[in-house]
């Protein structure tokens, strides 16, 4: 039978394994014991404003703008193209200005959700892993909307807003290496990968570290996993191009 004692200290004790929860209160650890094995157990209490914030984040994330610009051209556009709706499906099937203008929606899903997390903290550093959890979040509500059944796009432009709150200066060079890599491949989803490969140690380079660094990760193989298609379809060439 295990008992539950409260050690009212915060070192290792025994030979098991240690698990935290993020909760609001100090944090407390306990030890249960059952024959020869004790368990230390520690436990924070997750701060309201921060829970609320990720809700938000991913709220936010889920308006879909594709959706939103496809409406106001009288287009559906999970019908058009490749039935992705992102921006590059948008360029692809009604043009430039309302491409940009689901561009910029998207990256500012991103901003907005990281910039709610780090406000949620307290703490005024945008590299505070609040702001890249947050920005996760935002991330995938984008891929899995509430409001589009769960449809959504690849997450590479709510994705780069959430870099260009935390680190804007590898946001900027990214942009604009995935518009030169777009130029001359004119294939969208080459210049994402890429831009996935090269993100986390620039990331790091820049000083995000930690749990930042965890939640960043996870942010970079959400989108790779998203672009499982286009992989498949670059490997059979038959991936789709956009315009010059």
């Amino acid at each position: 039978m295990f008992s539950l004692q409260d050690l009212q200290t915060y070192s290792y004790v025994g030979i098991g394994w240690v698990a935290w929860i993020e909760m609001e209160t100090a944090p407390k650890l306990y030890r249960l014991r059952g024959g020869s094995t004790s368990w230390t157990v520690g436990v924070r209490w997750l701060p309201m404003s921060s829970a609320i914030a990720i809700a938000a984040a991913y709220i936010v994330g889920s308006i879909d703008f594709a959706v939103v610009v496809g409406r106001m051209y009288g287009i559906d556009i999970h019908k058009e193209g490749s039935g992705n709706p992102g921006a590059s499906n948008v360029l692809r099937t009604i043009g430039k200005v309302p491409a940009a203008m689901v561009f910029v929606g998207d990256m500012l899903k991103g901003t907005v959700g990281a910039a709610m997390g780090m406000i949620a903290s307290g703490e005024p550093d945008p590299m505070v892993h609040w702001a890249l959890l947050a920005g996760l979040a935002a991330v995938v509500g984008h891929c899995y909307p509430i409001f589009h059944r769960f449809k959504g796009g690849k997450g590479v432009a709510t994705a780069g807003g959430v870099m260009l709150f935390v680190v804007p200066l590898v946001a900027i060079g990214s942009t604009l290496l995935w518009a030169v890599i777009v130029k001359l491949t004119k294939t969208a989803s080459i210049g994402s990968l890429v831009l996935a490969v090269i993100t986390l140690p620039l990331a790091m380079w820049r000083g995000v570290e930690g749990l930042a660094l965890v939640w960043l990760g996870i942010l970079i193989l959400l989108v790779v996993w998203r672009h499982r298609g286009n992989i498949g379809r670059m490997i059979r060439g038959s991936e789709q191009k956009v315009p010059a």
